[in-house]
């Protein structure tokens, strides 16, 4: 991973293959952004027009590359856009500063070392810019070859101009300071996690089953003293899981139900997190139609992103217990798979009608559900990439938040707008319930189409255990980036979700929650 380093260097004296400096949209033209003042020096203090001559306007995430002046010891200067300026004696927007970074970093592909001399006048700003091009940095090469047919996956190097930024010196800031350094640490820690989710989710599905997720958690636990725990088909058998065991019976890879906990001395309250994990959706004998197929290895997002966040709560070690249910199963079509018609146990000994096999997650998530319950956790998070319905919706930046408690769904809200994640609230009609009624079992996995992302909320809702706070996060539209790049945001996958359940629990520790 990318290393990070605060300097008190100024950006004139530093050593680095490119200077990063941040530019607006003023109101007569482009202005630079504090921290470049020894850079603007450099250039006579003509560096705003010199960067307008070269086509830069200060959008958002725009970046300009220009040689240095002379009396800069790096060679090049990167600016890139924070977009509007803000007001006289008014900080820079800290999502802007999050994305020019990301944005700057990945522009500087294949270098070893950038300063960054973005305005960090707090430490706040700080772990922005460091989050920003930590996550820009981020690249998926474990399946690329070096060129000369060798896989880099076998343990050779990758071509080095195609290399992640290796190091980032955050200039202007106070390596002393124990703000400044809390923040670098956590930027460090939570990047790290959120690059594990992103590489989980990009692993192809032939070398990624939920066997070996399960693997990669018990890997996890060991390094970071977690607890974990796997339930394999055998042990789901016997305990009666059969929203897993459904949706998994059609595949040769059989379903797991992982726990793993992280637990703190000091802790007054738990919070349980449940992810959706099916490491591959074919739709099973409900197949998905030609063009829906080809990125449903990142059907397990939701698994992901519980699986980093435990781990990031280790790893900041918050005085709050973080258990994560990981409900793992592969969904594909064959002579044992679920038959739409058929009706299944859960754990919870309600019964299911499957009117459709492509509607899975919600049978998995139902009996990690249940099983979190009895735990009688204060709260419950469950994040799954769980309907087309709600990309319609909020369309592929935003996920969709539904819960039993407005206050608790408004709280979720907030922390993802805080950290960078955008979201929007949900309801959850209860007119809709209706439309889940079976004429044979106690509940069908389907109901109206119309609202399908509020209907899976409800349907979620029957499986939480009675008086917990639950929250439901439907992360379909961010989980996977299939366009070009943007910001701290890579193509494919991208860790939606992490930065808002750690924030969540960081809040929790501190007792702002209730």
């Amino acid at each position: 991973m990318t290393a990070l380093t605060l300097s008190t260097s100024s950006a004139a004296t530093v050593r680095a293959d490119a200077l990063v400096v941040g530019v607006a949209k003023g109101a007569k033209g482009v202005v630079v952004a504090p921290g470049a003042e020894a850079v603007d020096k450099a250039f006579g203090g003509k560096l705003a027009g010199v960067l307008e001559t070269l086509g830069a306007s200060g959008a958002e995430g725009e970046v300009t590359k220009l040689p240095a002046a002379d009396g800069l010891k790096a060679p090049v200067v990167l600016a890139v856009g924070l977009g509007d300026a803000p007001a006289k004696d008014e900080a820079y927007d800290n999502e802007a500063l999050r994305r020019a970074a990301g944005s700057a970093a990945r522009a500087l592909t294949g270098s070893k070392k950038a300063g960054f001399a973005l305005p960090v006048e707090d430490a706040e700003a700080a772990a922005a810019v460091s989050e920003g091009a930590l996550l820009g940095a981020y690249a998926f090469t474990a399946y690329r070859s070096n060129g000369n047919g060798q896989n880099a996956k076998g343990g050779k190097k990758n071509d080095a101009k195609s290399a992640p930024l290796a190091e980032v010196a955050l200039l202007g800031t106070k390596p002393r300071d124990k703000e400044f350094k809390a923040a670098a640490e956590r930027a460090q820690a939570l990047a790290a996690e959120i690059n594990r989710a992103r590489d989980l989710i990009n692993m192809p599905s032939n070398d990624l089953d939920p066997k070996s997720f399960a693997a990669e958690a018990q890997a996890a636990a060991k390094e970071f003293g977690l607890k974990v725990e796997v339930l394999d088909e055998k042990a789901l058998k016997k305990g009666g899981y059969g929203g897993l065991l459904g949706v998994g019976q059609g595949s040769e890879a059989p379903p797991r139900l992982v726990r793993i906990a992280y637990t703190h001395p000091k802790a007054e309250k738990t919070l349980a997190l449940v992810g959706k994990g099916i490491t591959y959706d074919s739709g099973g004998i409900s197949l998905k139609p030609a063009g829906h197929n080809e990125t449903m290895k990142c059907d397990m997002s939701g698994a992901a992103a519980v699986f980093a966040a435990v781990v990031a709560a280790a790893r900041l070690g918050l005085a709050v217990n973080v258990t994560g249910w990981l409900a793992l199963a592969e969904n594909m079509p064959s002579g044992s798979a679920t038959r739409p018609g058929d009706v299944l146990t859960m754990y919870s000994g309600k019964t299911v009608e499957v009117l459709n096999t492509d509607a899975e997650g919600r049978l998995v998530l139902a009996d990690a559900l249940t099983r979190a319950s009895e735990e009688s956790p204060d709260a419950i998070v469950d994040v799954a990439t769980l309907t087309g319905a709600m990309v319609l919706a909020l369309g592929h930046r935003h996920f969709g938040i539904m819960a039993n408690d407005d206050a608790f769904r408004t709280a979720i809200h907030e922390i993802a707008e805080e950290v960078g994640e955008q979201s929007w609230p949900m309801p959850m009609p209860e007119h809709l319930r209706k439309g889940m009624d079976s004429p044979v079992a106690d509940i069908a996995n389907m109901g109206e189409r119309m609202g399908g992302g509020l209907v899976a909320g409800l349907f979620l809702k029957e499986f939480v255990g009675e008086g917990i706070t639950w929250a439901h996060l439907d992360i379909a539209g961010p989980a996977f980036h299939e366009g070009a790049p943007w910001g701290y945001t890579p193509k494919g996958g991208t860790g939606s979700a992490v930065r808002t359940l750690v924030r969540l629990a960081e809040r929790t520790a501190a007792g702002d929650l209730g």
